[in-house]
């Protein structure tokens, strides 16, 4: 069986490790200029940050040995369980976030060792020279490559809000310790997270999430809305210095979710972490589930 899978993110990643070691050929081929998808990290001035996923939580028993394997050899550890919760600053607790040391992005990395990856390499079109093709991705991306009827419909019916990442460099610590914050009721922010903490390297770097209105007022300008988010966590945070700033827009960042594994029709499938709740964990879960019923 020949299979193409189309998207280096982690459901595209964990489909094609899962095809590769079940005998099927497979090869991946990714638009961007190198793997991970919304598992992302990015250099600025010589350290990673991590500018998509905040964290994954792995309770699913499949994802767990994953995440296991990943800590065996030092790619990610367990960060925490409590996060901070805005306004009145309180901490909520909940499941194990876990966070990696080199960045989200290596998970991926990882995950897309010893298999056929074609980097930069966009497509117009279902590629026709496989048994069977696999769309890990957003479903409006997978609308562009004119998908057969059945995989078109359940990619029209994936609803996505959009988030614009800001990457707030410091002088110095200047913040109480936190790990990461939710931010309710905000016009602007969603999240904010240590990412010094969270990578632990102790930089003072802070990573923050849009809401969905503010991204969709910037998508066409996303550097606008890097000092409106810097000034916002500056209120929240009481912080005084004056960051230097990055951002990345992320047209399509968060799914409500649908209740299948997946999508097929004839020899094309759609996977990704619309299928499940919005996490790292139903990404690759939804890739598996993809490669295990082709296999089977």
């Amino acid at each position: 069986m020949d299979v193409v899978v189309v998207g280096a993110g982690i459901a595209g990643l964990s489909c094609a490790r899962a095809l590769a070691e079940g005998g099927a050929r497979v090869r991946v081929v990714e638009r961007g200029r190198v793997p991970g998808g919304r598992l992302a990290s990015k250099r600025y001035d010589g350290r990673y940050a991590d500018i998509g996923a905040a964290y994954f939580v792995a309770d699913d028993p499949g994802f767990a040995a994953q995440a296991a394997s990943w800590e065996s050899r030092g790619l990610a550890r367990p960060w925490t369980d409590t996060l901070t919760v805005h306004p009145g600053g309180s901490p909520s607790t909940g499941p194990m976030r876990w966070a990696a040391p080199g960045g989200l992005r290596s998970l991926a990395v990882d995950l897309a060792a010893g298999l056929d990856v074609r980097l930069s390499a966009a497509l117009d079109a279902i590629p026709s020279d496989a048994d069977v093709v696999v769309l890990a991705m957003p479903g409006p991306q997978a609308l562009r490559l004119g998908p057969p009827p059945g995989i078109a419909a359940a990619a029209r019916a994936q609803v996505w809000q959009p988030v614009i990442a800001a990457v707030l460099t410091y002088p110095a610590r200047e913040w109480p310790d936190f790990h990461g914050a939710f931010v309710n009721d905000h016009p602007l922010l969603a999240t904010i997270c240590d990412d010094g903490d969270r990578r632990g390297d102790h930089a003072p770097v802070l990573v923050a999430h849009s809401t969905a209105g503010l991204a969709s007022q910037h998508l066409d300008d996303p550097a606008a809305a890097g000092p409106i988010l810097a000034a916002a966590v500056g209120d929240l945070l009481d912080l005084s210095a004056k960051p230097g700033v990055e951002v990345h827009r992320w047209t399509y960042a968060q799914p409500e979710p649908v209740d299948a594994p997946y999508a097929v029709d004839g020899r094309v499938w759609l996977c990704g972490d619309a299928f499940g709740k919005p996490r790292v964990q139903s990404a690759w879960l939804s890739g598996r589930a993809v490669a295990h019923a082709l296999l089977d």
